[in-house]
């Protein structure tokens, strides 16, 4: 059974790793890496007083990129939140960005690690309330939690897959929470908007009978279904703060310690083969940041709605999306029963 999944992964690996390859190549190329860094560092953030970013799962991979080149973007003028499970990961994270010479601007630019395991919505909710007590208002979400895992479904405490409570119930909590902040912040007239980074494009048809996959749950199902409540997630929070950017975006290949720092021993090995092959085509944490924060600032630029944007933060706008009114609203109130029983259970 063990070879089976060993070349079912393997097989997985190499059709990813050549999809990645033709997407990449086949991309326009007006959009060089070295152009989108420029007009990222060109964009003007508020100063007075310095945004606020709060970036859940950010102590490695994606999250780690997206910090690194925030803080970058902002001269380092910027309050900076980090969420996850890894102090010192984010310690070293925050020695790494940029210092201000000015004592008062560095007195309002703070950095800030906020211990959390996302797969329990309980830990999320007494998480953001925490938050919301010392930032009324946040200029950017920023959700890139991720985890490895092979088999079937394995439920958290509270009763919730583990892939789909990283993947999607959590960011929805994590959202729901601090939507009010992102609000005040957009009726100050600040720069916001909130970012899932998930798998944009890459959905499949849901089951409104089974949405917490308990009939039969995969690898790829759990994919699939995903990222389609995703997109669903973020087109229903766009009907309750219509001012709002909100944003469900594809990384595309990103070398991270996600398979690596898997509780599975197989992945791991799997991944100490599969990465160094797949080096050539795939991008590091901080080059995916500059593309996922191109996204923002200039794809989406402030312009209110649910976006989907792609792996150079182009915009994907209906590009093999799934899902329709009705099951947007299903999956609300699905999503609302299963967080709320998670929270008070």
């Amino acid at each position: 059974m063990r070879f089976i999944l060993l070349v079912s992964s393997i097989l997985a690996a190499l059709f990813s790793t050549t999809f990645f390859f033709i997407q990449r190549y086949s991309t326009s190329k007006m959009h060089t890496l070295a152009s989108i860094r420029a007009a990222n560092a060109a964009y003007v953030h508020s100063t007075t007083p310095p945004p606020v970013a709060v970036f859940v799962g950010g102590t490695s991979g994606i999250g780690e990129g997206m910090a690194l080149t925030f803080a970058e973007h902002t001269k380092g003028n910027a309050r900076i939140v980090i969420v996850g499970r890894n102090k010192d990961a984010a310690e070293k994270i925050f020695a790494s960005m940029p210092k201000l010479d000015d004592a008062g601007a560095a007195e309002l630019a703070t950095r800030e690690f906020v211990k959390c395991d996302v797969m329990l919505m309980k830990n999320i909710h007494n998480v953001t309330k925490d938050i919301l007590a010392r930032y009324p208002k946040i200029n950017y979400l920023i959700m890139t939690p991720g985890i490895a895992a092979i088999g079937g479904r394995d439920e958290t405490a509270e009763g919730i897959d583990k892939r789909l409570a990283v993947h999607y119930y959590a960011r929805w909590k994590f959202l729901h929470d601090l939507l009010p902040a992102l609000k005040r912040a957009g009726e100050a007239g600040e720069k916001v908007a909130a970012m899932s980074v998930y798998s944009a494009g890459k959905g499949g048809a849901i089951d409104v009978d089974d949405l917490e996959l308990k009939k039969g749950l995969s690898i790829m199902k759990s994919a699939l279904v995903g990222a389609t409540y995703n997109d669903l997630m973020m087109e229903a929070f766009a009907e309750q703060a219509p001012t709002l950017p909100l944003i469900h975006a594809y990384p595309g290949f990103v070398r991270s310690p996600l398979m690596a720092s898997s509780s599975s021993a197989f992945v791991r090995g799997v991944s100490s083969v599969l990465l160094p092959l797949t080096r050539p085509l795939s991008v590091t944490g901080v080059e995916c940041g500059q593309y996922m924060w191109h996204a923002i600032y200039h794809t989406v630029d402030g312009k209110p709605g649910a976006w989907r944007t792609g792996s150079h933060g182009e915009d994907l706008a209906k590009k093999n999306y799934y899902g329709n009114e009705e099951q947007r609203r299903i999956v609300w109130e699905h999503t609302k029963k299963v967080v709320n029983d998670a929270v008070n259970g």
